[in-house]
């Protein structure tokens, strides 16, 4: 990789950073959804997955907009995120309790990605890419919403189900525990 030089070239990385990011996405997420066990967290897996289509090509608009090639730049980051996911899936049993490992670990994702995306939106606005400042930001809202759906439904019922989970393919049982997140109470 060439050294980065100016905010234009950084700009660039970061596109083709979270081109891939979202390109890796495409393949995790229908794996993900086939692993959970609640079917409201695999119709948001599956929800999502559609959404994340289009943020890829919003981000083939961006690129034309710079009059560059669509390409990626290999995301190390969210290659670990999603080695993590298939490890969730392949270290736990049939329960809620892969399911709040699910949630926990694409919530990694999310905010992973609401990270790339301000950054990304940011530089865009001070370099004066208004309309691609603005496709970003479209996407950057969506990531959000995707973490708060990810907290409702671990919230509402996924965590309480696990928490109640205490031996190997034992059903949840009715349990008095305070429901929990997975993820973080930050408020966006």
């Amino acid at each position: 990789m060439a050294k980065v030089s100016t905010l234009e070239e950084l700009f660039l990385d970061e596109i083709q950073d979270l081109y891939d990011a979202e390109k890796q996405l495409t393949k995790a997420l229908p794996k993900m959804a086939k692993a959970s066990t609640s079917e409201e967290l695999k119709q948001a897996f599956e929800d999502h997955l559609d959404q994340t289509k289009g943020h890829v090509e919003r981000l083939e608009q961006v690129f034309e907009a710079l009059g560059e090639k669509a390409k990626g730049k290999k995301c190390e980051a969210m290659a670990g995120l999603v080695k993590e996911g298939d490890e969730i899936v392949s270290g736990t049993d049939e329960t809620a309790v892969r399911d709040a490992g699910l949630i926990a670990g694409a919530q990694k994702v999310e905010h992973y990605e609401i990270a790339g995306y301000g950054s990304a939106r940011t530089h865009a606005q001070l370099l004066g890419h208004d309309k691609i400042a603005s496709l970003l930001e479209k996407t950057l809202g969506e990531e959000k919403e995707a973490d708060t759906k990810l907290n409702q439904i671990a919230q509402s019922i996924v965590n309480e189900e696990a928490a109640s989970v205490t031996e190997v393919g034992q059903q949840p049982r009715t349990s008095t525990a305070k429901t929990r997140t997975a993820g973080s109470t930050i408020k966006h």
